[in-house]
């Protein structure tokens, strides 16, 4: 790597938010890995491959986390159908339990590689990919320039910029300008997403919306709905999800206030179950009952709050309500995604702090199927009213439904984007003997 190029890596981990110190790069291996990740798949992560490459066209994907993965999914299933190969990486145990459930064999998935210079050119030299699509926001600085420096086509799907993000690479604008010029297409979420690329130096910069809005909805298991359903009976339930600290204690100062009111069951869903022991013990401490998913307890008439902690569940949780607080919103910044409650039929409530999804939150509250909460009083306040008045709650259904349908269109505005490189490398696809085998490089 030149020295020109280093200080731009450097400085782009500085706006990410990494320290990097003399030599760090095997301690942040190590830390990075400590802990978070299958201990028998660590090797990914410094670019070796634990799987063999097949024959013929490959696009490498990459999705963060659960929710870049979800959203990437429809498009994933786009480029299969086209007799595409897909590598997806991603960066979580989360994400990775998710692509194993929801994608099978459809798709390569390996942990995404550290963006170290060793691990990144380890990385591509064995893939070779065709092309690179990311999801959303993460920008790493050396396999940006590894792919640039091998003419690899690396586009942003779905892309967005959140107010911080945004200010960081704008006060190094030089830096920025560096990287996002090596971006061969961007495809945004919204015109402000599409004016912020544009901004740091990105170019071509299109609009589609929003992917999420073209998922099918979280799946459940049926006879694990029926289940609950018939132990929580009549009563009423809200849910809390997507949880951040602060957040479960404002839920259980919900749920005190208005159990005197009615007989409700609180729905806490964490955003990371990790933290559960410490929300039950705080919840114990508020005198609550509480019943957790991953000991498979029963929900009882004496159960407080059915504390939704499992991966992979939310579409259990979000059919057993129709009121959804959708947390990171209240105690903390940025919000989490609010279309999976409104898909699946819930009124929307969010605290204020909504930068990550601002768009989102806009239609469904300009439709009327969001609103909006100050602090924990207000948010007892229009939990307690959604649960008496049943024709404003239906109607907050209704109209999120109806801003779903407005919303929906991105994944086949993405593709068209796409053509001009997807065309060829399907074409090259359909030309390969059906018989190749596969696991060799080409």
């Amino acid at each position: 790597m030149s020295g020109s190029m280093a200080r731009m890596a450097l400085a782009g981990y500085r706006l990410a938010g990494i320290a990097l110190y003399p030599f760090a790069g095997p301690y942040l291996t190590y830390r990075s890995m400590k802990g978070k990740e299958d201990s028998s798949r660590r090797l990914e992560r410094l670019g070796y491959a634990s799987l063999p490459r097949p024959r013929g066209p490959l696009v490498w994907v990459h999705a963060a986390s659960v929710g870049e993965t979800m959203s990437i999914m429809p498009l994933i299933r786009e480029l299969r159908r086209r007799e595409i190969h897909v590598l997806l990486t991603t960066g979580t145990v989360t994400s990775a339990a998710l692509v194993d459930a929801r994608l099978g064999d459809e798709v390569i998935h390996q942990y995404v590689p550290f963006d170290l210079k060793f691990s990144i050119k380890r990385f591509v030299s064995y893939w070779k990919p065709d092309a690179c699509i990311t999801a959303e926001s993460e920008i790493w600085p050396t396999t940006v320039a590894e792919l640039a420096r091998r003419r690899i086509p690396q586009i942003r799907v779905n892309a967005r910029l959140s107010d911080r993000s945004f200010t960081r690479w704008h006060n190094h604008n030089t830096i920025a300008e560096a990287l996002f010029e090596k971006l061969a297409l961007v495809v945004a979420q919204s015109d402000l997403d599409a004016e912020r690329f544009r901004d740091l130096g990105a170019w071509p910069v299109i609009v589609s919306g929003n992917l999420k809005t073209d998922t099918d909805p979280p799946p459940c298991d049926e006879e694990l709905l029926a289940r609950y359903k018939a132990e929580i009976g009549e009563r009423k339930t809200w849910a809390a999800i997507s949880t951040f600290d602060g957040e479960e204690k404002a839920a259980a100062t919900v749920h005190r206030a208005l159990k005197p009111k009615s007989n409700l069951l609180t729905i806490l869903v964490p955003r990371h179950p990790d933290r559960a022991d410490a929300i039950e013990e705080m919840l114990k401490a508020e005198g609550l009952t509480v019943a957790r998913r991953s000991r498979n307890d029963t929900i009882t008439p004496e159960t407080d709050v059915f504390l939704g902690d499992s991966i992979g569940e939310m579409g259990l949780y979000l059919r057993l309500t129709e009121i959804s607080f959708v947390g990171k919103s209240l105690t903390n910044e940025g919000g989490q995604n609010p279309l999976e409650p409104a898909m699946l039929g819930s009124a929307v409530l969010s605290g204020p702090n909504i930068d990550n999804f601002r768009d989102a939150y806009q239609h469904l509250v300009k439709k009327g199927g969001a609103r909006m909460v100050r602090d924990v009083e207000m948010l007892a306040k229009a939990v307690h009213y959604l649960m008496i008045n049943d024709p404003a709650r239906r109607k907050m259904v209704e109209a999120g439904h109806d801003a779903m349908d407005e919303m929906r269109g991105a994944l086949a505005k993405t593709v068209k984007a796409l053509e001009p490189y997807v065309n060829p490398l399907t074409v090259s696809a359909r030309l390969q003997p059906k018989t190749a085998a596969a696991g060799a490089a080409r």
